[in-house]
């Protein structure tokens, strides 16, 4: 009886086992056409670079899209000061703000 039992047992464990597996689709081309779109220009890049080591020594980042074009322009005015980058700097800094909206 105990060998039936463990005969049956062994059986199930190997039926069940043997189940075939699903395969994983590849990513669609919409979505690596998606992370194209969003790659960014070399002063575009800059800008980012910029934003996120001038800005966050004194603060935390707040993402682009927190506040419209027309509330950015006086925080960014006033955050060219304190964080002491030229117009050519400061320039791209907003470039890379505003492409994010």
């Amino acid at each position: 009886m105990k060998s039936k039992i463990l005969t049956l047992a062994v059986l199930i464990i190997l039926v069940s086992c043997g189940a075939p597996k699903t395969a994983v689709a590849p990513p669609t081309p919409a979505v690596t056409e998606t992370v194209k779109a969003t790659e960014l220009t070399p002063e575009l890049a800059e800008g980012k670079s910029l934003y996120e080591n001038s800005c966050a020594r004194c603060h935390k980042l707040y993402e682009p899209k927190k506040f419209t074009q027309e509330k950015w322009k006086p925080i960014l005015e006033r955050m060219q000061k304190k964080a002491k980058l030229d117009d050519v700097k400061m320039a791209s800094v907003t470039n890379y703000i505003h492409s994010q909206l």
